[in-house]
């Protein structure tokens, strides 16, 4: 998507105004911030290209009212953080909203065919022309990333003079032949060799941008990766960075991809008691005793405390609850596995509206219906989540490796320096939680086909993140179990058919997965706060004859593929060989409703195979 056109800040003497009457360029909604434009990313406004800025300054910056704290203890907690921050409104009334530089710098004009960097077209203030054909500039179409989260400008001036520096010819150092570059299009066809540099300086011939992706391009030319941070301004020093940059196009997918963490209100945190004593739980969890919490209490609030001594030694044992066990030293995937344990005892276990305030945040209760009818089918324990609130937090960012597939080493940092707080966004919706039969599972699991096929995506995954890895020594292990994708793979075909059967997009649908050997449930939930949030609809999805249906359809819809036979055939796809019969015209989602970038799926383990019909859980199903 691509903002609103460009528009100029208001003067005057207005008190809403910032101290620097910067220029306002479009707008972006505040989900937008979290999932699409965040910290890192490059967005076009017009003919211009920017980089989302920095959160360095930002607290004290962004507007309380505009950008009001967000409080998810649990996920506080696992990340590090005292709260988070909503990002800011881009509404004309607003204050301040997201700061962007400008980036790529590397320019052409269409018109004199100049390639330089921005400010040596002298443009006039404020725009983006050509100062001497006064035609509008374009950004490079190109930039160069490694996969330490580092981005830059594509080295044209390396990329001309290659021939000449192989040679021993002129320096390598950019700029010192004396001449220009230009860029033109022959318009022979869209392909790279079509567009075409070269430099007035007459030493080398023009040559087209041909090849310019290959993995090892800029490797050749003997170019590393600089480790710069262009997001964090030109005051922050570049990294030493031991990766090899690759040549991505500005606008490629691959350039920014969100390391997003999430956790659910739950019991006893979803009724927003603990907020007032967000600010203090580092100092409440060093505490012992219950002298101790309310001689703090009293200290900390000389006119009462919010919450009593009782509520805040519950809240600190349900906190430890959430604790790993057998772990001595904990890793971030442990500590954010016994979150999603805490979440799934939850559901499992219910919390009816009619025992709490108007203010609880989460609402789960079983359905009215026989669930007997869902035996035959392989699922038990339907329940409807008719309230959830959930909060989205922005930890990082990746380029070039998925989010799933990248190592902590690889994140990028949103700021130069440390913060105690997180850009966020919260969700409140409704959803459909359910398990499949413990007893059926585990013989389903254990049979040979069904590990020998799961192997092969589990193989691809563990290959893959070892090549992301930066330590050996410390590569994660791949979550592809047979579970895990069976209930991956079940969770995209319902999505599929509530879109289709309930009215939902698919877009404004998500998945939220409790796989390992102690679990195996999905969350199904409204993952959007407008109009499709929580009007019930999905919710009366859950009643137990309807979702019988629901999966006979679902199941039979996934028997079928429009690429088949190479979709069920298929011996490896989706990134790195980590899918197997999946596809756009099957399985697969929007990225913004799976958790895992559409990887690790395969409508076999739902259906089977030709060869082996039996293979599929819910291949009973299919015989009826």
């Amino acid at each position: 998507m691509t903002p609103p056109p460009a528009r100029r800040r208001r003067t005057g003497a207005n008190s809403t105004v910032p101290a620097l009457n910067l220029l306002r360029r479009g707008a972006v909604r505040r989900a937008q911030a979290i999932t699409t434009y965040g910290v890192g990313a490059m967005i076009a406004v017009d003919q211009e290209s920017f980089i989302v800025s920095g959160l360095d300054g930002a607290e004290t910056r962004w507007d309380r009212d505009e950008s009001p704290r967000i409080h998810e203890q649990r996920l506080s907690r696992l990340l590090g953080v005292s709260h988070f921050r909503l990002p800011p409104s881009s509404a004309e009334s607003s204050r301040d909203g997201l700061r962007v530089r400008r980036f790529p710098l590397m320019h052409s004009c269409p018109e004199c065919k100049d390639l330089q960097r921005h400010r040596s077209f002298n443009s006039p203030p404020g725009s983006s022309t050509c100062g001497t054909c006064e035609a509008d500039l374009v950004p490079s179409r190109f930039v160069i990333a490694c996969e330490a989260g580092h981005i830059d400008e594509f080295p044209y001036w390396h990329w001309v003079h290659r021939s000449s520096e192989r040679g021993g010819g002129s320096g390598a150092t950019a700029g010192t032949c004396g001449g220009t570059l230009k860029l033109r299009s022959s318009g022979r066809s869209s392909s790279l060799r079509s567009i075409l540099v070269s430099c007035t300086c007459g030493t080398v011939p023009e040559v087209s941008m041909e090849g310019s992706f290959r993995k090892n391009a800029l490797k050749d030319l003997g170019l590393r990766c600089r480790g710069t941070r262009p997001w964090l301004g030109t005051s922050v020093p570049a990294q030493s960075c031991a990766e090899t940059a690759r040549t991505i196009q500005r606008g490629s997918s691959s350039a920014w991809q969100p390391v997003l963490k999430s956790a659910l209100s739950i019991p006893p945190w979803s009724d927003g008691r603990a907020d007032p004593l967000a600010d203090r739980w580092s100092t409440l969890r060093q505490l012992e005793g219950r002298a101790a919490i309310e001689g703090f209490l009293h200290g900390a609030f000389p006119d009462g405390p919010p919450v009593s001594v009782d509520q805040v030694m519950e809240l600190l044992a349900a906190e430890r609850e959430e604790d790993p066990q057998g772990e001595e030293n904990p890793t971030f995937e442990h500590r954010y596995q016994a979150l999603r344990n805490k979440e799934y005892e939850r559901l499992r276990a219910g919390n009816s509206d009619r025992e709490h305030s108007h203010g609880e945040q989460f609402v789960c209760e079983p359905p009215f219906g026989d669930p007997k009818v869902l035996g035959p089918l392989g699922v038990t324990g339907p329940m409807l989540v008719k309230k959830l609130r959930e909060v989205r937090a922005l930890k990082a960012f990746t380029r070039l490796a998925e989010p799933d597939s990248a190592t902590e080493a690889h994140e990028a940092a949103l700021a130069a320096s440390n913060l105690n707080w997180l850009p966020a966004m919260e969700v409140r919706g409704e959803g459909v939680f359910l398990r499949l039969d413990g007893e059926r599972l585990h013989d389903w699991e254990t049979a040979l086909a069904t590990g020998a096929r799961v192997e092969r995506i589990r193989f691809a995954h563990q290959k893959l993140l070892e090549q992301r890895a930066t330590d050996p020594a410390h590569v994660p292990v791949s979550p592809a179990t047979p579970r895990m994708v069976l209930l991956h793979t079940l969770a995209h075909v319902l999505i599929n058919e509530w879109s289709l059967d309930a009215g939902y997009p698919a877009a404004a649908l998500r998945e939220r997965l409790y796989a390992d050997e102690q679990m195996a449930g999905v969350l199904i939930y409204t993952a959007t706060s407008d109009s499709a949030g929580s009007l019930g609809g999905l919710v009366s999805q859950g009643e137990p004859e309807r979702l019988a249906d629901t999966l006979h359809s679902a199941v039979r819809r996934a028997e079928w593929c429009s690429s088949d036979p190479l979709c069920v055939e298929s011996r490896r796809s989706g990134t790195g060989g980590t899918n197997l019969a999946a596809c756009h015209a099957c399985v697969m989602l929007p990225e913004t409703s799976c958790e895992h970038n559409n990887i690790l799926l395969d409508r076999a383990l739902l259906v089977g195979t030709p060869d082996d019909p039996e293979l599929g859980f819910f291949s009973n199903l299919l015989q009826v």
